[in-house]
């Protein structure tokens, strides 16, 4: 989507329809314009107009939507709005069919896609929410003995909100997350000044914060503020475990526990190279609240101890898959759960298969017979066709 800023008509060098022609033609080539220039296309675009001033008869002859007005503000430097009490009306056309359907599409087109993976994301906290989250941060401890202009929480913060927005965490990730933050976010943040600037943390710092902050104490503090921000956990959902093993972890993997779907995070536990997932979960149980909930885990985890922990130590229930290298686990289900019986027949001949309403023949202007048992092979048939039937399609 993009805005159009300007359109001036002087009033010494018209003629008729000189507006809505001008529009079309410029329309017309748009897209292809920025598909040449920054390789991506345009599928809407949108204009404001001052209602005390003109009147959009332009736009509207050009075959132009008016949405409504703005909330009457406008924008002082970079991410940052002031109220002015005058709001504007809003017009947009679309240059391609079904455009903001593709816009409001759950995943962007190949084409529209690579332009975002380019933008990146970028965080909108308002200063307000900022300073509260940088207040439980300051809980943090600090593990330098000298803080230049980024104190430990403003750093903590920072990698708070790329989570919130999910953005990429790495810290070349980070670092060019934090360049996007405006100067009043990060004043928010406890950024010390320097040279009456507020400057963003580069890789080196990020990298340093990564290897060497508690994690055990992190994880407390961002736990308190994801229940400032968002409130109790979900009870009626779902508890996931899986474990991951991150880039440049040197072998270690991370066993993660959060709800599902809300993606609710319960907290993680590192599992070094000299062990697996399935102590480590076992010890993670003890720290989360399993008492009438579901707990999922892969097939790594179908073990007597992991399931005894999460319903007689826990009080929950599992929900564990068993795989076929595990013939007696397999054996015990179709032993104590016989397989549920289908709702539809198999798809093969049957004798006594419930025939699919449109191939029943009755008699014009009748209903159809309640009971089909009765019927015969040939009633199942078509008019004009000979033999039995085997099963109905679909």
């Amino acid at each position: 989507m993009v805005n159009n800023i300007r359109f001036l008509l002087l009033p010494d060098k018209t003629f008729p329809n000189l507006g809505t022609r001008s529009l079309r033609m410029v329309l017309a080539r748009l897209s292809d314009d920025w598909q040449g220039a920054y390789n991506h296309p345009v599928l809407v675009v949108e204009t404001f107009v001052d209602p005390e001033h003109f009147c959009g008869t332009v736009y509207t002859a050009n075959g132009w939507e008016e949405l409504g007005q703005t909330d009457g503000s406008g924008r002082h430097q970079r991410d940052y709005y002031v109220r002015h009490d005058k709001p504007k009306r809003l017009f947009v056309r679309e240059l391609r069919r079904h455009a903001r359907r593709s816009l409001q599409a759950e995943h962007l087109k190949p084409a529209l896609a690579v332009v975002e993976a380019k933008v990146g994301q970028r965080s909108r906290h308002t200063t307000k929410e900022i300073n509260s989250i940088v207040d439980y941060l300051k809980q943090a401890p600090e593990y330098r003995k000298r803080v230049e202009s980024y104190p430990l929480w403003s750093l903590l913060a920072i990698y708070l909100l790329a989570v919130l927005c999910g953005a990429p965490r790495g810290s070349k990730d980070l670092a060019k997350f934090a360049r996007k933050l405006s100067q009043a976010q990060r004043r928010a943040l406890g950024i010390r000044p320097r040279h009456g600037r507020y400057p963003a943390p580069s890789q080196p710092t990020f990298w340093r914060l990564l290897q060497e902050v508690s994690g055990t104490k992190l994880q407390q503090i961002l736990l308190a503020v994801q229940a400032q921000l968002r409130g109790p956990a979900p009870k009626a959902e779902l508890i996931a475990l899986d474990g991951k093993e991150p880039k440049h972890g040197g072998g270690q993997s991370v066993l993660t526990a959060i709800c599902v779907p809300s993606q609710y995070y319960l907290g993680s536990a590192r599992v070094d190279t000299k062990t697996n997932e399935i102590p480590v979960a076992r010890q993670l149980f003890k720290d989360l609240d399993l008492k009438g909930r579901f707990v999922s885990l892969d097939a790594l985890h179908t073990q007597t101890e992991t399931g005894r922990d999460i319903a007689i130590e826990g009080g929950g229930d599992y929900l564990l898959t068993a795989k076929d290298n595990q013939p007696t686990v397999h054996q015990n289900i179709e032993k104590l759960l016989p397989a549920p019986q289908a709702d539809f027949p198999p798809l093969e001949t049957d004798a006594h298969s419930v025939p699919h309403p449109g191939l029943r023949k009755e008699p014009s202007g009748q209903p159809l017979h309640p009971d089909p048992a009765g019927l015969s092979g040939a009633d199942l048939l078509p008019a004009g066709s000979s033999g039995s039937p085997s099963v109905a399609p679909d």
